[in-house]
């Protein structure tokens, strides 16, 4: 064989090599920024439930999967480039641009509170008399994606935390793949979660006691989860908004909140023994959720009493 096909012959085997030792970078690094984001994409697979809940059976997975097309708009087309633009050229941008964000959750999250307080309602619920309801539905996905894109920005800022000293390219598959496949699990998780009463009927009429027994489970255990998840939404939106502005504003110097929330945590923490991992996370979530809470009712304030935006 000619010498110089040989060596041609090397430079591909050795390139191949490389390709695959890449590939086996890129998936180990999207493996990890995503268990980094696994707390958020908790909170976002809580969340969504919520904006498909009271429609009609027929309409419940076209929600989902038009929610699941603008979470991935939002990942891929937004975010992705904003993000290695960020990086690469304004690194100290994307701490104040991540805490308007989760100002916006603490807002969305005290307005539901404040609603189910007694406080007004502004925009449309499915409690209310719906003139049009395809406009209604469009709305509802619009929320949808909006709380979509506060959450996927969060979940993209984590794990380009984790890939920053990556080549450009290297951080663009990662950050793609995060998405991807975070996309694809939560909003199946939550197609799932939405059908099951579909699943429970279907298997109450089938045969056999026990499968009928399943499926009236399923059935009476569906609006309690729904209700449940609904809860678990507003909360999400206020501790992960709440501890989004703790961090910034670490981030950004102002230390105090942040050690305030880390000594209660610590002290939790130390007070329980076996159990202080649970315990310690559930009291640093609850501190941000008090934060957020608090945020998001100030924010409510000023643009429903101050600057009259939405009142009626």
């Amino acid at each position: 064989m000619p010498s110089g096909l040989v060596a041609l012959l090397d430079d591909v085997a050795l390139i191949a090599r490389a390709a695959a030792s890449s590939l086996d970078d890129v998936g180990a690094a999207a493996t990890k920024a995503g268990t980094k984001a696994a707390g958020v994409v908790i909170d976002d697979a809580a969340v969504t439930p919520s904006y498909v809940t009271n429609f009609t059976p027929d309409r419940e997975l076209p929600i989902i999967w038009q929610i699941t097309k603008g979470s991935l708009r939002n990942k891929l087309l937004i975010l992705l480039p904003v993000a290695l633009l960020l990086s690469a050229f304004l690194p100290w941008a994307i701490t104040p641009l991540l805490m308007l964000g989760g100002l916006f959750l603490c807002y969305e999250g005290a307005e539901k509170v404040i609603e189910k307080l007694g406080g007004a309602h502004h925009g449309d619920t499915l409690e209310d008399p719906i003139e049009d309801i395809a406009a209604f539905e469009k709305a509802r996905i619009s929320g949808a994606v909006r709380t979509d894109l506060i959450l996927s920005a969060e979940i993209m800022a984590i794990a380009l935390a984790e890939v920053s000293d990556s080549p450009i390219l290297q951080r663009a598959i990662i950050l793609a793949v995060v998405g991807v496949v975070i996309t694809v699990l939560v909003y199946g998780a939550v197609a799932l979660i939405v059908k099951m009463d579909d699943v429970g009927l279907h298997l109450s009429k089938r045969e056999g006691a026990g499968t009928q027994a399943l499926g009236r489970f399923l059935l009476r255990a569906m609006p309690w989860l729904l209700t449940v998840l609904s809860v678990i939404g507003t909360v999400a939106m206020l501790w992960v908004g709440g501890g989004i502005i703790l961090h910034g504003l670490e981030e950004l110097g102002v230390h105090r909140p942040a050690d305030l929330a880390h000594s209660i945590q610590h002290a939790v923490e130390h007070a329980t023994g076996p159990i202080a991992a649970i315990t310690g996370w559930l009291a640093y979530a609850t501190v941000s959720a008090i934060v957020g809470l608090v945020l998001g009712a100030i924010v409510a304030f000023v643009l429903h009493k101050v600057l009259r935006i939405g009142a009626h």
